[in-house]
C-alpha cells in the first residue's frame, strides 16, 4: 500500500480536502507577501486562468485568493498538491505541530531521491542537517530535564504557575510619587515592587502563547525558579508540547554561561563551540547557519538569567549596520543583535531576568510577564512535601510556625528560600524533639545517643547536580536516622509549645532566620552525625537563640573562610567559584551541608568544568555581612562604602549586579547586640586580637552610619522603608525613636508593599513613645496579610488611604484592625472604591475608636446609604472634630440627614456641602471647665444645591429643629419663586445669629420684593443686602443675640445693582412702611433717573432713623442735584450730600438722625468731577441761600462753563451761612483764581484764601468780619497785569497774616512790583515768593526791603535747585537778618549788598554760604561795613577757605577793620564781629587743614589787646605747636585759650603745657583730647590753681599724671567751671576729686559725664560721695553726671541737695538707672529750680508715674527749652499727662522723645502747637502711625521756628507723609522731615520727595 503511488496521490488530495478549513484560516492570518507568492506559484502552474487570475490577484482580498489557492490544489494532481503543501509548510507560521507533521508527512510521501532539484523545494538541501541538529538538541535539553528533576520536591506545572502581565508601552512605567520633604516633588524611575504590571494574572502557560516572533521577558526575583522554567520550556518543545512549535530549533542559552566568552565569536561558533558543540564538519554547520539565516522564525531563543551578565545591554552597544555574521562580535553584541532583530529578524526571543534589570530593554520588549510570589496555600504545600507523609506532624507544625513568623513567611513566598527554611524548621524542630529526647533517655540510661539529622533539600529552583557517592549514602543514614525519631514523636509533643514560643524569639530578625539557617546547613555535616556532645548542662536550653546558633560557633574558623569567600565574590561581582578559588577543606565542607550547589560550565575551549555557588545569593550576601563585621582587612571605608539604602526604583544608569542589595541589612542585623557573642568567636578565628572591643566597636559604627539617615528628610518612600528595616534588624529602639522623631509623617507612594514591609515599620512606629505618627499610603498595593502586621503600630495618630486600588473588600479588612490603635485620631480613606457596604464596616469599626478625631471619606462611592452609616457616628465619637464625606454620588437626602442629625447632635459645629464635591462636617472641641471662652453657634454651608420646593421644605423642616445657627449658607442653585416663597415663610421660625447667603439663587424682582418683607417678617433681621445683576449676591444679616428689642436695631437695605425702575420703588416702599428703624438704604446701580429719585425724597418723612442713601449709578442729571439742594435746605437731618459726575455715578446722602439744633449743624453740599452750566450753578447757589445751617459747598474736579464761576461770585455775599468754599483741582486758570480772589473786594468774612491748581484749593469764611486773611495763591502763571490786579485788592484794607506767591513764575520783574508795594501791605508774618525764577537782581531787589520796609526782619535767599525767597515780618524795634545761599555772585552783587546792608543800622546778621564768593571781594565787602553797624556778626562759608587761604583772609580782614570784635574761622566759615573799639579782643582758627606762617598774622596792636584765642583742630601739627608756643607769650591780656584736639601727643602738651604757666592771664584753659604724660602733669601744676575754667574732657594720663592734675586742682578754691567729660579716674584720683569739691563753693559748672571708672566702690557709692561733699555749693548752674548707673539712693541724696541750687540752668542725668518713683521724686525737687532750661533724662526707666509729676512741675519751670526723655518705658497715660506739661512750655525749643516705648503719642504732637519757639521735635523710633503724622501737620501753621522733625523708624504711611508734605508750605524755616524706615513703598518715596525737597527717606 505504501508502494501504490495512485493512492498516495489520492491521499494527498484527500489530506488537504480533510484539512482546507484549518489550511484556510490559518493562511487568512498570514502576511500579504506570503500570500500572493503562493498565488502566483499557481498562475505560473496553470496559465489557462488568463487575465482573470491575474485579476484577482492584483484585486482580490486575502481571502479571496486564500479560497482561489484551496479550490485549486483541491482538485490538483498530486505532485502539484505535495509542492503547495511543502510551500505552505516552509513559508508559513503558527502551524500547529500536529497539523504540520501530518502535512509534511503527506507532502514527501511520493518524493524519491530521483527527484529533480527543479521539483524540490527550495529549503530541502539544508533540511536534513538542521533536523539532525534539532533532534540532538532535544535531546540536550531533555538530559537536561532529567539532571535536574531527579530531586524534586514539587512537579513543576506551567499551568499552575502564575505571572502577572503587562502590555509594553514602550516608555518607563510609573515613577517614584513618594515625595521627598526637601521637594515633595521628587521622582524616581520605575519601580522595583509593582513595576507597572496589572493586577490581572494569568498562567505563564497563557502568557507564552502569541510569543512567537516577538521578543518577551520573563522576570522574577532570584530563586523564583525562572532556571527550572526555562529548562521545563526546554522539555515540553522537545517533547512536542508548549508553546514553541516542534519544528523550531530552541536555543537555551544562560547568561552566567555567556559568561565566560570573554573573547569575541560568531554565530556559528556560538552555536556549535558553546551551546551544543557537533563534529559535523563545516559544510553541515554552514548548512545549518545558512539555514538558520534564511528562516529566522524558525529558530526560539531563550536567555536564562540575564541578571548574572557580566555587561549591561545598552542601546550604543546595538550596531546599526547590518552584522557580518562571518566576523567575531562580543557576545554583548550578538545578543543585542539578537533583541534588536539585527540578527535574525523574526525569531522568538524569551528573556529571563529580575525586575530591575527590563530598564535595560525599553523600547525592545514586546511582553513582559512577572512570575508571581508563593501564597500562602502554595507555601503549605511545599512545606508538607518537603516533610513528607512519614513526618506529617513535623510537616505541621513547621507549617504553622512558618505562617506565625513574618520573616519566614516572606522568605518562604520565594520558592528557593521556601526551601532553606524548611531546612531551617526541620533543624530547629529535630533539634527541640532531641533535647526532650535526650532529657528522657538520661533518666533512664546514662549513655548518650548519637543521632543525625534528616534532610531534604532540592527546592523548586536552585538544584544540584549528583554529589557523588558519599552524598547519598549521607542521606541514607538521614533517613534511618529519621525513621528512628518517629517512634519518640509521641514523647515530644508537649516540648513544641515551647519550642514555638522560643523561636519567636530566635527568628525576631532575618539576621537571625540566616544565621539559623546557616547553623542548619552546618550541622549536616556528616562527620558530626547531627549530634551534640555537650554536657547535660551546656544542653539544657536549647530553645534560646545562643543555643539555637550553638552550631555556628562550632564552626569559627570555617564561617571566617566561607565569609571570605563571600566576600571576594561581593567585591568582584562573582557568584560562581571555580574549584581554586576557595579552599578545599572548605569547599568539601560546602557542597556535603549543601551550602554550595555544583553547576557545569562550558570553557571557551568548549571544555566542561565543575563550578560552585552558595545556595542562594543572599546566603552569599549574608555571609558577606559577616566577614565585614569580623575581619579587620575590612577598612571602615570599605563599609560606608558598601552601605546604602537599596531604592526599589531603576534606572538605566544604575551599575549592574548579581545581587539582590541585602548585604546592608544583614550587616544591621549583625549589629544587633544579640550577635555580639557569633561575631566575637568569628572574628577570634582570624587571630585577631582585642576582638571584642574591635567588634563593639565596628557594630557602633554601623548604628552611627544610621543615625543620619534617620534625621534625613530626603528619602523617598522605598529608602524609608529600607532604612526601618534596617533599624528593625539592629533591633535599636532609640534609632527608632529619632527616626519617629525627625519625621513624623511616612509618606509612601506608588509601590508595591509586603508585610514585612509593614512588620519593620510597625518595630519603628511602635518606639515612638509619646510622638504622633502618620502613615500616607497612596496607590501602594499591598496584601491583606500586609494590614495584619500593621495592626501592630500601636502608635500610629493618623492613617490615610488614597487609591482606588482600596476597595470594600479592603476596608472590611481594615476595620478588622481599626479598633486596636489605641492613639488613632484621623482616618483618611480617600479617592478610593468605599461603597455603603465598606462605610458600614468601617462606621462599625470606628464607633469603637474612641480617641479618632478626624475622619476622611471623600471621592468614593457611598452614596446615600453610605453617608448614613457615617453620620450615626457623629454621637457615638466624643472625641470627633472633622469629617469630610465629599464626592460620594450623593443626593440632597444625604445633606438632609446629616441637617436633621445637628437637631440632635450638639457638637456639629459646621456642616459645608458644595455640590457633591466638598460636604465636611466639623465638631466643636469638648470645652474645658475651667475656659471662660464662649462656645460659638454653628453653621450651615449648602452650596450649589439643585433645590426644588419639596427638597426645601424638607430642608427648613429640618432647619427648624436645629438649634442656633451662625450662618446659614444656601448660595447657588437658581430657585424659583415657589422655593424661594417656602424658604422666606420659615425663616422667621428658623434660629439665626448672624446671616443667611443666598447668593446666585434668586435672580428676579418678585423674589427682591419677597426678601425685602423680612424686613417687616423677621424684627430680627438688621441687614438684607441684595444684588440681581451677576454675580448675584443676597444676604440677611440677624442682630448678635435676641435680647434687643427690634425698634431699638439699626438696619440696613441694600438694593445694588438690582435693576430697579422707579415703578419698582412702589413695591419696596410698600415692603418698607411697616419697617421702622431703617439706617442705611443703598440703591445704587440701578435705573431709577430723577423720577426715581423724586420718589426717594418724598419717601423720606417716612425714615425717620436713616443715616445714610445712597443713590449713585442711576443714571441722574443736574436737575437732580437741584432737587436734592432743595432736600438739603428742607430736612433737617440731612447734613451732607455728594454728587458725582453730574449725578450719573456717585449720589450719596448723609443724614444725623440726632435733630440738634440749627446753629450747631453744620451741613455739606459736594460736587466732584462734573461740568457746571450758568444756570445750574444759579438754581443750586439761590436755592443754598435759604440754607439755615453752617454750610460748605464744594466744587471738586469741576469744571465752570462761561459765566459759572461768575454767577458763584455773585452769590457769595448773600450765602451767609457758607463756611467754606472748597474748588480743590477746579481752578486751573489765573483768571478764574483772580475772579474768586475778587470776592475778597465784596466779603469780609473771608478768613483765608487757598488757592493752587496742583493741590488744595478753598476760600474759608468766618460769621463776621475777620482781622487777618491768610493768603496762598501758588503754581500760576503771572503776568504784570495780574500782579497790578492783586497788589490793587489786597491794598484795599485787606490785613494779611501771610502772604504766598511761590511758583507763579513772576520773574525779577513781578518780584521788583511786589517788593516796591510791600509797605503798603499789611503782613504780619511772612511773605514767600519762591520759585519764582529770580536772578541776582530780584536777589538785591528782596534784600532792599531790608531797610524800604521798616517791619521786615529776615531776609532769606537762595538761587539753588530748590530756590527759597522769604521776607520775615516783626513789629518795629527788632533786630534784622540776612542771608544769601547758593547765589553765585559777582563782585558787583557783593558790592551792592555791602551798600544795602550799611543803610540797615539794625542788622546784626549777615550770613553768605555757598555763593563762590572770592578772598578779594570777601575783603571789600568788609571793608565797606559801616563802623556804626555794631553787634552785626557776619560769616562767610566757601569750600576754599581753608589751610594757608583761610590764614591769610583771616589776617587781611584785621588789617582792613580794625572795630572786629571777634573773628574766627571754624572749618570752612570765616566768622566776624564788629564792635566800637578799634582792636579785637578773641581770634580762633579751627581748621584741621591749616598751617600757620611763622610770621605773626596779627600786628603788635592785636596781640596786645587779644583776650581770646580758640585754635580747635582735629589735630596739632608740630608747626601749629610751634607757632603756638612762641604766640602766646606775645599776648599779656590773654584770658581765655582753647586747643582742643581729637587726637593729641604727649610731647606737644608737655612743651605747650610750660608755655601756658608762663602766661598769668590765663583764667580759661580748653585742652580737650590730649595725652597729658607725667611732665606735661607736673608743668600744668604750676597754672592749675590760678584757673577758673578747666576742660580736660577725653584726655588720656597715667595714674601719677591723673594724682598730679586732681591734686593741683585742690589748691584752686576759686574754680567755677570744671569738665571731665569720659576721662578714666583710679580710685586714688577719685578720692582727690571729691576733696576738690568739697573745698571749692564756686562752681558754677561740673561735667562728670560718662567718666570712667576703675575699681574699688561702685558707681553709686561714688555718687554718694560726690553728692555729700557739694552740699555747700549753692552757685551751681550745670552739672553732667550721664552713664552713672544712679539709682534710687542717689536720686534721695540729689534730691536733698537740689532745693539749694536755685541758680541751676542745665541737669542731664541720661544713660542711669532712674526708675518711675525716683523720677517722682527728682521732679518735685527740681520745682525749686526756676531757673532750669535743660532738662537731659534720656536712657532710665521713667514712665508714667514720672510723666504725671512732669504734668505738675514743668508748668513752674517756665524757661525750659530742652527737654530730652528719650529710651524710657511710657504708655498711654504717661504720654496723655507728657503733652499736658508740654502745653505750659512757651520758650521750649528742642524735644527728644525717641524710643519712648510707646505709639501713642498723638496728645504729646498736639501739645506742641502751643510752643511757639519749637525748633527740633524728635519723635523717631516709636512706632507711631498716620495720627501722629496728621497732628505735627497742625504745628506748621502756627510753629514758624520749627526746623527739623525726627520721624525716623515708626509706622507712617503715605497718607501721613502726605499729610506733611501739605503743611509744610506753611512753614517755611522748616529744614528737614526725617522718615527712614517707614511704611512708604519706594515708587512713591520718590513721589514725595519731589513734592517737598526737605522730606528724606535716607539714613542720613
Amino acid at each position: 500500500m505504501d508502494n501504490d503511488p495512485q493512492l498516495e496521490d489520492k491521499d494527498v488530495n484527500s489530506v488537504l480536502a480533510q484539512e482546507s478549513s484549518k489550511l484556510c484560516h490559518i493562511l487568512s492570518n498570514q502576511s500579504q507577501s506570503i500570500i500572493r507568492s503562493l498565488y502566483q506559484r499557481m498562475v505560473d502552474e496553470d496559465e489557462y486562468r488568463g487575465k482573470q487570475a491575474t485579476s484577482t490577484s492584483s484585486a482580490g482580498s486575502s481571502a479571496d485568493l486564500v479560497k482561489a489557492l484551496l479550490d485549486y490544489y483541491r482538485s490538483a494532481n498530486a505532485a502539484k498538491c505535495r509542492n503547495f503543501l511543502q510551500s505552505v509548510c516552509m513559508l508559513c507560521e503558527d502551524i500547529p505541530m500536529h497539523l504540520e507533521a501530518r502535512l509534511m508527512s503527506v507532502a514527501y510521501s511520493g518524493c524519491d531521491g530521483a527527484q529533480s532539484s527543479e521539483d524540490q523545494p527550495i529549503k530541502r538541501p539544508r533540511i536534513d542537517y538542521w533536523e539532525e541538529y534539532v533532534v540532538e538538541v532535544r535531546n540536550l535539553l531533555l538530559s537536561r530535564w532529567r539532571r535536574l528533576t531527579d530531586r524534586l520536591v514539587k512537579a513543576v506545572e506551567l499551568d499552575k504557575v502564575w505571572v502577572n502581565f503587562r502590555n509594553v508601552n514602550r516608555v518607563r512605567d510609573r515613577p517614584d510619587q513618594t515625595p521627598a520633604s526637601a521637594d515633595r516633588g521628587f521622582n524616581t524611575a520605575e519601580p522595583d515592587g509593582d513595576y507597572g504590571f496589572s493586577d490581572s494574572k494569568v498562567t505563564l502557560e497563557t502568557f507564552l502563547q502569541g510569543c512567537k516572533g516577538k521578543v518577551t521577558f520573563l522576570v522574577g526575583q532570584a530563586g523564583s525558579g525562572k532556571t527550572l522554567l526555562m529548562s521545563c520550556l526546554g522539555q515540553q518543545w522537545a517533547n512536542g508540547l508548549g508553546p514553541f512549535p516542534a519544528s523550531c530549533l530552541l536555543v537555551l542559552l544562560e547568561f552566567r554561561q555567556l559568561n565566560q566568552l570573554s573573547r569575541s565569536l560568531s554565530l556559528s561558533e556560538l552555536l556549535f563551540q558553546h551551546y551544543l558543540p557537533s563534529n559535523r564538519g563545516n559544510d553541515a554547520e554552514k548548512a545549518i547557519v545558512d539555514y538558520l539565516l534564511s528562516n529566522p522564525e524558525q529558530s526560539c531563543w531563550v536567555l536564562d538569567g540575564y541578571d548574572e551578565f557580566h555587561w549591561k545591554i545598552k542601546k550604543h552597544r546595538m550596531p546599526c549596520e547590518v552584522l557580518n555574521l562571518e566576523e567575531p562580535q562580543p557576545v554583548a553584541d550578538l545578543i543585542s543583535s539578537l533583541l534588536n532583530w539585527q540578527l535574525l529578524p523574526g525569531s522568538t526571543v524569551l528573556v529571563t531576568c529580575r525586575a530591575r534589570d527590563v530598564v535595560d530593554f525599553d523600547s525592545l520588549s514586546d511582553k513582559v510577564g512577572e512570575l508571581l510570589e508563593w501564597n500562602q496555600n502554595e507555601i503549605k504545600e511545599y512545606v508538607h512535601r518537603f516533610f513528607g507523609v512519614e513526618d506529617r506532624t513535623s510537616g505541621v507544625e513547621a507549617a504553622k510556625l512558618l505562617l506565625s513568623n513574618r520573616h519566614l513567611l516572606a522568605m518562604s513566598s520565594v520558592p528557593a528560600l521556601c526551601n532553606i527554611c524548611c531546612i531551617c524548621l526541620k533543624h530547629l524542630l529535630l533539634k527541640d524533639r532531641d533535647a526532650n529526647c535526650r532529657s528522657t533517655e538520661d533518666e533512664q540510661r546514662s549513655k548518650a545517643t548519637k543521632n543525625t539529622l534528616p534532610t531534604k533539600e532540592m527546592d523548586m529552583h536552585v538544584f544540584e547536580r549528583d554529589k557523588g557517592k558519599d552524598r547519598r549514602e549521607s542521606e541514607t543514614q538521614n533517613t534511618q536516622h529519621s525513621g528512628e525519631r518517629e517512634e519518640k514523636r509521641t514523647k515530644t509533643a508537649n516540648g513544641r509549645e515551647n519550642f514555638s514560643a522560643a523561636s519567636a524569639q530566635v527568628l525576631s530578625t532575618l539576621t537571625q532566620v540566616y544565621l539559623t539557617a546557616v547553623a542548619a546547613f552546618l550541622s549536616r555535616h556528616p562527620d558530626q552525625g547531627g549530634g551534640d556532645n555537650r554536657p547535660k548542662a551546656a544542653r539544657s536550653s536549647l530553645s534560646n537563640a545562643i543555643d539555637t546558633l550553638s552550631t555556628v560557633v562550632q564552626y569559627p574558623s570555617e564561617l571566617c573562610e566561607l565569609s571570605q569567600v563571600a566576600w571576594k565574590g561581593l567585591e568582584e561581582r562573582k557568584i560562581l567559584f571555580m574549584k581554586e578559588d576557595v579552599p578545599e577543606t572548605i569547599l568539601k565542607l560546602s557542597v556535603k551541608t549543601s551550602l554550595f550547589s555544583q553547576v557545569e560550565l562550558r570553557c571557551q575551549d568548549g571544555a566542561l568544568v565543575n563550578a560552585y555557588s552558595f545556595i542562594h545569593l543572599t546566603v552569599q550576601e549574608f555571609l558577606a555581612a559577616l566577614r565585614i563585621m569580623t575581619s579587620h582587612e575590612v577598612s571602615d571605608a570599605q563599609l560606608k562604602k558598601r552601605f546604602s539604602l537599596k531604592t526599589r526604583w531603576t534606572t538605566k544608569s544604575n551599575q549592574k549586579t548579581p545581587f539582590t542589595d541585602s548585604l546592608y541589612l544583614y550587616v544591621c542585623g549583625l549589629a544587633s547586640p544579640n550577635c555580639t557573642e557569633v561575631l566575637v568567636r568569628v572574628a577570634r578565628a582570624s587571630g585577631m586580637k582585642g576582638v571584642q572591643s574591635w567588634v563593639q566597636k565596628r557594630q557602633a559604627l554601623v548604628l552611627n552610619l544610621l543615625k543620619p539617615l534617620c534625621h534625613s528628610n530626603t528619602l523617598t518612600g522605598p529608602k524609608l522603608l529600607q532604612l526601618c528595616r534596617c533599624i528593625q534588624e539592629s533591633q535599636n529602639h532609640n534609632l527608632a525613636q529619632e527616626a519617629v522623631s525627625s519625621r513624623p509623617t511616612f509618606e509612601l507612594r506608588n509601590f508595591r508593599l509586603l508585610p514585612n514591609d509593614i512588620d519593620a515599620l510597625a518595630f519603628v512606629v511602635n518606639s515612638a513613645a509619646d510622638d504622633a505618627v502618620c502613615l500616607d499610603f497612596g496607590a501602594c498595593s499591598m496584601e491583606p496579610e500586609c494590614l495584619d502586621a500593621l495592626s501592630r503600630c500601636q502608635c500610629i495618630h493618623y492613617l490615610s488611604f488614597h487609591s482606588r486600588k482600596y476597595n470594600d473588600k479592603f476596608a472590611e479588612k481594615l476595620s478588622c484592625i481599626l479598633p486596636g490603635f489605641p492613639n488613632l485620631k484621623k482616618l483618611e480613606f480617600s479617592g478610593a472604591s468605599l461603597t455603603a457596604a465598606g462605610a458600614k464596616s468601617l462606621a462599625s469599626a470606628l464607633q469603637k475608636c474612641c480617641t479618632i478625631n478626624e475622619i476622611n471619606l471623600s471621592d468614593n462611592n457611598l452614596q446615600d446609604d453610605g453617608i448614613g452609616h457615617v453620620v450615626e457616628l457623629f454621637t457615638k465619637l466624643p472625641n470627633l472634630i472633622y469629617v469630610m464625606l465629599g464626592r460620594n454620588n450623593s443626593s440632597l437626602q444625604a445633606l438632609n440627614i446629616i441637617v436633621e442629625k445637628m437637631g440632635s447632635s450638639v457638637n456639629i459645629q459646621q456642616f459645608h456641602a458644595d455640590g457633591t464635591k466638598e460636604v465636611t462636617v466639623t465638631f466643636s472641641k469638648k470645652s474645658d471647665g475651667s475656659s471662660n471662652k464662649t462656645k460659638s453657634d454653628p453653621t450651615i454651608s449648602l452650596l450649589n444645591q439643585d433645590w426644588n420646593k419639596r427638597g426645601m421644605q424638607n430642608l427648613v423642616k429640618s432647619l427648624v429643629n436645629c438649634p442656633v445657627l451662625s450662618v446659614l449658607d444656601l448660595s447657588g442653585g437658581c430657585w424659583n419663586d415657589e422655593t424661594l416663597k417656602t424658604f422666606t415663610h420659615f425663616v422667621p421660625k428658623i434660629k439665626i445669629s448672624k446671616k443667611i447667603v443666598l447668593n446666585d439663587s434668586c435672580s428676579s424682582v418678585e423674589s427682591l420684593v419677597m426678601l425685602v418683607a423680612l424686613l417687616s417678617d423677621c424684627p430680627l433681621v438688621m441687614e438684607l443686602s441684595i444684588r440681581l445683576q451677576n454675580p448675584v449676591q443676597v444676604s440677611v444679616m440677624f442682630a448678635e443675640g435676641t435680647e434687643n428689642h427690634s425698634n431699638e436695631m439699626v438696619k440696613t437695605l441694600c438694593l445694588s445693582c438690582c435693576k430697579l425702575v422707579p415703578a419698582h420703588l412702589e413695591r419696596v416702599w410698600q415692603s418698607l412702611r411697616t419697617t421702622s428703624g431703617l439706617t442705611h438704604l443703598n440703591l445704587s446701580s440701578n435705573c431709577l433717573s430723577d423720577q426715581g429719585l423724586k420718589k426717594l425724597l418724598d419717601f423720606l418723612p417716612h425714615l425717620d432713623k436713616i443715616q445714610e442713601i445712597n443713590a449713585s449709578n442711576n443714571d441722574l442729571s443736574m436737575e437732580g442735584a437741584v432737587m436734592l439742594a432743595e432736600a438739603l435746605c428742607c430736612h433737617n437731618n440731612l447734613t451732607q450730600i455728594q454728587i458725582s459726575h453730574e449725578g450719573k455715578e456717585q449720589v450719596i446722602l448723609w443724614f444725623n438722625p440726632e435733630k440738634s439744633e440749627i446753629k450747631q449743624q453744620t451741613k455739606k453740599f459736594s460736587i466732584f468731577n462734573s461740568n457746571i452750566s450758568p444756570s445750574i450753578m444759579s438754581e443750586v447757589c439761590k436755592v443754598l441761600i435759604n440754607c439755615l445751617f453752617h454750610l460748605e459747598l464744594e466744587f471738586s474736579f469741576c469744571s465752570f462753563a462761561d459765566k459759572a464761576l461768575d454767577n458763584l461770585v455773585r452769590m457769595l455775599p448773600k450765602m451767609l451761612s457758607l463756611q467754606r468754599l472748597g474748588v480743590d483741582s477746579s481752578i486751573t486758570s489765573t483768571n478764574d483764581a483772580f475772579l474768586l480772589v475778587s470776592c475778597l473786594k465784596d466779603n469780609d468774612r473771608v478768613t483765608s484764601v487757598d488757592l493752587s491748581p496742583q493741590s488744595e484749593s478753598f476760600i474759608k469764611f468766618g460769621c463776621m468780619k475777620t482781622e487777618h486773611v491768610s493768603f496762598r495763591l501758588t503754581h500760576f502763571f503771572f503776568s504784570q497785569e495780574h500782579i497790578q490786579v492783586l497788589l490793587q485788592i489786597l491794598q484795599q484794607g485787606v490785613r494779611l497774616s501771610f502772604l504766598d506767591l511761590s511758583g507763579n513764575q513772576l520773574g525779577d520783574a513781578g518780584v521788583k512790583n511786589l517788593m516796591d508795594f510791600l509797605p503798603n501791605l499789611q503782613i504780619s508774618c511772612f511773605v514767600n515768593v519762591s520759585n519764582n525764577r529770580l536772578s541776582q537782581q530780584g536777589l538785591l531787589d528782596v534784600a532792599s526791603t531790608l531797610h524800604s520796609s521798616s517791619n521786615v526782619s529776615t531776609v532769606e535767599v537762595s538761587l539753588s535747585e530748590d530756590e527759597r525767597c522769604l521776607i520775615w515780618f516783626e513789629e518795629e524795634g527788632h533786630e534784622k537778618s540776612l542771608s544769601v545761599r547758593d547765589c553765585i555772585l559777582q563782585q558787583g552783587h557783593l558790592i551792592k549788598l555791602a551798600e544795602i546792608v550799611s543803610n540797615c543800622p539794625s542788622l546784626s546778621k549777615i550770613e553768605f554760604k555757598n555763593n563762590f564768593l572770592q578772598s578779594e571781594w570777601i575783603e571789600g565787602f568788609v571793608n565797606m561795613l559801616k563802623s556804626s553797624q555794631t553787634g552785626c556778626s557776619v560769616s562767610f562759608e566757601e569750600s576754599w577757605i581753608k589751610a594757608e587761604k583761610a590764614v591769610d583772609l583771616l589776617r587781611r580782614c584785621m588789617e582792613l577793620k580794625t572795630n572786629i570784635q571777634t573773628i574766627r574761622i571754624h572749618y570752612e566759615t570765616l566768622h566776624l564781629s564788629l564792635k566800637e573799639t578799634f582792636a579785637p579782643t578773641s581770634a580762633s582758627l579751627v581748621d584741621r587743614t591749616a598751617t600757620v606762617d611763622q610770621n605773626p598774622f596779627m600786628n603788635s596792636a592785636t596781640q596786645c589787646s587779644l583776650t581770646e584765642l580758640d585754635f580747635s583742630l582735629d589735630r596739632l601739627d608740630i608747626e601749629e605747636h610751634q607757632y603756638l608756643c612762641s604766640l602766646l607769650p606775645l599776648l599779656p591780656n590773654l584770658t581765655c585759650f582753647s586747643v582742643a584736639v581729637k587726637g593729641g601727643s604727649m610731647s606737644i602738651i608737655e612743651e605747650l603745657s610750660q608755655v601756658i604757666s608762663q602766661s598769668a592771664s590765663i583764667q580759661s584753659l580748653n585742652l580737650s583730647g590730649h595725652v597729658i604724660n607725667d611732665p606735661a602733669a607736673h608743668s600744668m601744676t604750676a597754672f592749675l590753681p590760678r584757673l577758673r575754667s578747666i576742660n580736660l574732657s577725653h584726655c588720656v594720663w597715667s595714674p601719677a599724671g591723673e594724682l598730679q592734675v586732681i591734686k593741683a586742682l585742690q589748691q584752686n578754691i576759686t574754680l567755677q567751671n570744671l569738665c571731665l567729660d569720659c576721662v578714666q579716674l583710679s580710685e586714688v584720683g577719685w578720692t582727690a576729686l571729691a576733696q576738690v569739691l568739697n573745698h571749692n563753693n564756686s562752681m558754677r559748672s561740673l561735667r562728670l559725664n560718662e567718666i570712667v571708672k576703675a575699681g574699688g566702690q561702685t558707681e553709686a557709692d561714688r555718687m554718694l560721695d560726690l553728692l555729700a561733699v557739694m552740699e555747700g555749693n549753692t552757685h551751681l548752674e550745670e552739672i553732667g553726671l550721664d552713664a552713672w548707673r544712679i539709682s534710687e539712693g542717689g536720686i534721695q541724696q540729689l534730691t536733698n541737695i537740689l532745693p539749694e541750687w536755685k541758680e541751676l540752668k542745665i541737669i542731664s542725668l541720661s544713660k542711669n538707672l532712674i526708675g518711675d518713683t525716683s523720677g517722682e521724686k527728682l521732679l518735685d525737687a527740681l520745682k525749686s529750680c526756676v531757673l532750669l532750661k535743660e532738662l537731659h533724662l534720656s536712657s532710665n526707666g521713667l514712665g508714667d508715674l514720672t510723666a504725671a509729676r512732669m504734668s505738675l512741675v514743668l508748668p513752674s519751670l517756665t524757661h525750659l527749652t530742652v527737654l530730652d526723655i528719650s529710651e524710657n518705658h511710657l504708655e498711654r497715660d504717661g504720654a496723655a499727662a507728657l503733652s499736658t506739661a508740654i502745653r505750659s512750655l512757651k520758650k521750649l525749643t528742642r524735644i527728644n522723645l525717641t524710643s519712648v516705648g510707646t505709639s501713642e503719642l498723638s496728645l504729646v504732637a498736639a501739645s506742641l502747637a502751643d510752643c511757639p519757639l519749637i525748633q527740633d521735635v524728635g519723635l523717631g523710633w516709636n512706632s507711631c502711625g498716620d495720627d501722629v503724622a496728621l497732628e505735627l501737620s497742625g504745628l506748621m501753621p502756627v510753629c514758624h521756628k520749627l526746623t527739623r522733625i525726627d520721624l525716623e523708624c515708626n509706622l507712617i504711611g503715605v497718607s501721613g507723609v502726605e499729610a506733611l508734605v501739605k503743611a509744610s508750605w506753611m512753614c517755611p524755616s522748616l529744614q528737614v522731615i526725617r522718615l527712614w524706615k517707614n511704611k512708604v513703598p519706594l515708587n512713591e518715596q520718590q513721589r514725595l520727595i519731589l513734592k517737598d525737597r526737605r522730606v528724606t527717606f535716607s539714613s542720613t
